[in-house]
């Protein structure tokens, strides 16, 4: 279950966290804190590890807007494989999806990399990102033994496919974010919490 952010929610003042200077003009508000990240973090850490008992999970990074929460995600497996009667073996592979233009999702999208997809034939796989259908699509012709999806953010949005992830860290309203590595025209990955980028930014670093 995702820990919901209301369509109504204002977020925090950005006065109340630290924030990079040069971005001090360019955002709203923080919706999500960093210390809130991390915490709902370890919890879906601790549910994969226990859903997916000891099979062998090929973990896959969607790049680049999934490497913050995926680092984070495999330190809290890692943590809780060396503390806990019970592990999984884990081994990790990355992907790059495109599909974003300025502020806009477009219909098309690029996969980068992901020659070796076949390696992941008969894997479970946990996979942390965004536009998930296509990729799926990529890895169901490998025949995994099983595929599931993580992802930090769902947004509600009228332009869903009506796509959710199996594992979800918060579920929020349809504007557009950035920090914790996501971005915007590849500005404001240096964030620490997610933040309301606001409307003058958007012409800002419009390419």
């Amino acid at each position: 279950m995702a820990q919901i952010i209301a369509d109504d929610s204002k977020g925090h003042e950005l006065s109340l966290f630290c924030v990079p200077k040069h971005y001090e003009e360019d955002l709203d508000s923080v919706v999500i804190p960093n210390g809130l990240i991390k915490d709902r973090t370890e919890r879906l850490a601790r549910d994969i590890v226990r859903d997916m008992g000891g099979h062998h999970i090929v973990a896959l990074c969607v790049l680049k807007g999934g490497y913050k929460f995926f680092a984070d995600l495999m330190d809290y497996i890692k943590t809780l494989n060396q503390n806990s009667d019970k592990s999984v073996p884990l081994t990790v592979d990355f992907i790059r999806l495109k599909s974003y233009s300025n502020d806009q999702s477009t219909n098309c999208v690029k996969v980068i990399g992901g020659d070796e997809l076949s390696a992941l034939t008969g894997k479970d796989i946990v996979e942390t990102g965004k536009t998930m259908e296509t990729l799926l699509r990529l890895l169901n012709e490998c025949h995994p033994k099983l595929v599931k999806v993580v992802s930090l953010l769902v947004k509600r949005t009228p332009r869903s496919s009506g796509y959710r992830p199996d594992y979800i860290g918060f579920e929020v309203p349809d504007k557009f974010l950035v920090g914790y590595a996501l971005d915007y025209n590849e500005y404001f990955r240096d964030l620490s919490h997610i933040c309301i980028l606001s409307d003058t930014a958007k012409e800002k670093y419009k390419v």
